[in-house]
């Protein structure tokens, strides 16, 4: 219980008056609660001839005697009046009143539950969302995508079905429970021992059995977080899954996730299940020695209870019966949805590694060069950049060039904060990138890489995404840099035209050009162009390097190329080999060196 607290203690505060008002409403219903009990006494009286007449009355005073000989004085001179029949129909519509005020507030003290509820599910997602957007790139490579879908969605859902529902349990119940003990302690004193004698014992044994719920749940939600993922990974790749036929491959590994997932719910279920019989087997004991233990005392003549103050007692007790039987089931499911908060807050709670320093320096542009000195950077102690040195002065065109995993997409990665160095400095006109603002600094940038990385909305918005306040002039003015107006207004709505999921409604050129303009629009003093024309045919590879080259102008550009033939006029090439720069010059100097650079380029003409 006490991790279900600490979760209280970290979503309710935003709900303070709905809390206040709720224990209220529910302190209340549980009053009207025992007031509706009480009016019983006079019915049973009545009905079994044991009322006494009362023909005086006493000052009003805070206690149960003064209270109940002045009502039986009111209903000895109605019943005197309009008889017995009359009077215990009155009584009855006390008893209805009562009963609709009890009720009444029961709904009010629910009502404002369910706003606090559905408001933490929702501050829930925000704070996961948030972070998610926060989270440095090392955190995603770790974890599987599909396990992030489940933990936003399944896993959120299953606290609100489990915790947040459980929650109007104990804002409620609690207050029910303690009033209606009170009132029995005042009723009978020692019954009301012999009962907290008892019930504790029940809530021991109910409370060992919720504990593996916890366990099992995990379990499931780890395994659903697997399912999701091999779902994604097959959308993602429903196009190489056909070419090989893999289905039946991909089929028996999504079903063999899914024989474990049942397997571990048939577990979870029948644990579950087994809180309500379990609760109601163990208050029919509970009722049984009750009503032995009051039987006895009244039998026996040791005690003021009489039969009719007995049933009431009984009547009370009973209501507090549902509320603890409540209390139990939902002790079964906070304890799954711990699990899934568990789960949650591995996100939460996750350090965000590239944070921006508290005293955090703005900057609005590139006034003079950029210098990596002295880098080293590592993924998982295995080294990738090892002490690289390079200045790229202001609006220059730097490429980058060497086999796959030499580390030049790590090197254009640390440029932006991607991730962070490990050794040595990235300096922005002598300024360590760490001691500048995230934002700022990501601004610089413009960004085009291999894979155009667009989303299912309208062309416009995917050119105009992350620029502010844009008019379609200008996006206009971006497509056509990037040769993309002319496609674009062929399409059927134009720039209204919604392009897929990942754009899968354009061209590999299409979209290549989208992103061009996008960057184009963004207008950045800083370009990162990583393998953009790589995966193109001829034209479209012709098109987009028209763009790239309309978009380089007057830029500080670091450009990444396989083919040598798209960064032969860079003003400064650097050859990459196993996390070092082994060479570096113009085209014509690494030509007439005869080392690495004249060996790709010699492959690449052959």
């Amino acid at each position: 219980m006490k991790d279900f607290f600490k979760i209280l203690r970290r979503f309710i505060p935003p709900y303070k008056k709905q809390l206040l008002l709720n224990f209220l409403f529910n302190l209340l219903s549980a009053i009207f609660t025992v007031f509706s009990m009480a009016l019983m006494s006079p019915i049973l009286e009545i009905l079994f001839g044991m009322s006494k007449d009362v023909h005086d009355i006493v000052p009003w005073a805070m206690n149960l005697d003064a209270v109940k000989h002045n009502l039986y004085y009111y209903i000895t001179i109605f019943k005197d009046a309009n008889g017995a029949a009359m009077a215990l129909l009155l009584v009855g519509f006390f008893v209805i009143f009562t009963t609709f005020l009890k009720v009444g507030f029961a709904y009010l003290g629910a009502f404002e539950a369910v706003y606090i509820r559905n408001g933490v599910v929702k501050d829930m997602r925000e704070q996961i969302f948030s972070k998610i957007l926060k989270l440095a790139f090392p955190f995603f490579s770790e974890e599987r995508k599909g396990d992030i879908i489940s933990r936003i969605t399944g896993d959120v859902t299953e606290v609100e079905n489990s915790i947040m529902s459980s929650l109007d349990m104990f804002l409620k119940n609690p207050i029910i429970i303690l009033v209606l003990l009170i009132s029995m302690l005042i009723m009978s004193p020692s019954m009301t021992l012999f009962i907290f004698l008892v019930l504790p014992v029940a809530g021991y044994i109910i409370g060992r059995v919720g504990q593996s719920l916890k366990k099992v749940s995990r379990e499931g939600q780890d395994k659903m977080g697997m399912i999701l993922t091999v779902v994604e990974e097959t959308l993602g790749g429903l196009r190489i899954i056909k070419a090989f036929n893999a289905e039946k491959k991909m089929n028996a590994r999504f079903n063999s996730e899914l024989h474990d997932y049942k397997s571990i719910m048939n577990r979870l279920m029948r644990q579950r299940e087994l809180a309500h019989p379990l609760s109601e087997l163990i208050g029919t004991i509970v009722i049984i020695i009750v009503v032995w233990y009051g039987g006895t005392l009244i039998l026996n003549k040791t005690n003021s209870l009489s039969g009719p103050v007995f049933i009431i007692y009984l009547g009370i007790f009973y209501q507090i019966i549902n509320p603890a039987k409540a209390f139990t089931t939902a002790l079964y499911s906070i304890q799954k949805g711990l699990a899934s908060m568990d789960r949650i807050d591995k996100i939460l709670m996750a350090d965000v590694t590239i944070p921006q320093a508290p005293d955090a320096k703005p900057v609005s542009t590139l006034n003079d060069k950029i210098e990596y000195r002295n880098v080293t950077f590592a993924y998982d102690e295995k080294i990738v950049l090892n002490d690289v040195s390079l200045t790229i002065e202001k609006g220059k065109t730097i490429a980058l060039v060497g086999q796959s995993g030499s580390g030049k997409t790590t090197f254009v990665d640390l440029l932006p904060r991607f991730y962070d160095v490990i050794g040595g400095q990235i300096l922005i006109d002598g300024v360590d990138l760490r001691e500048l603002k995230l934002h700022d600094l990501r601004d610089l940038m413009g960004n085009v890489n291999q894979e155009a990385i667009l989303f299912n909305d309208s062309i416009f918005n995917n050119i105009a995404f992350g620029v502010e306040n844009t008019s379609m002039p200008e996006v206009i003015a971006a497509a056509k840099v990037a040769n993309a107006h002319d496609f674009i207004i062929e399409t059927e709505h134009g720039y209204d035209t919604i392009i897929g999921d990942r754009g899968s409604k354009l061209s590999g050129g299409q979209r290549q050009r989208l992103s061009i303009a996008r960057a184009i629009l963004k207008n950045p003093p800083v370009l990162i162009l990583d393998e953009a024309t790589s995966a193109l045919d001829t034209e479209s590879e012709r098109l987009v390097q028209d763009a790239l080259e309309n978009l380089m102008k007057n830029r500080t550009s670091v450009v990444i190329a396989h083919r040598l033939s798209t960064v032969r006029n860079a003003d400064l090439i650097c050859v990459f080999h196993e996390g070092e720069i082994v060479e570096r010059g113009t085209h014509d100097e690494l030509i007439a060196l005869d080392g690495k650079y004249k060996r790709l380029h010699s492959m690449q003409m052959f």
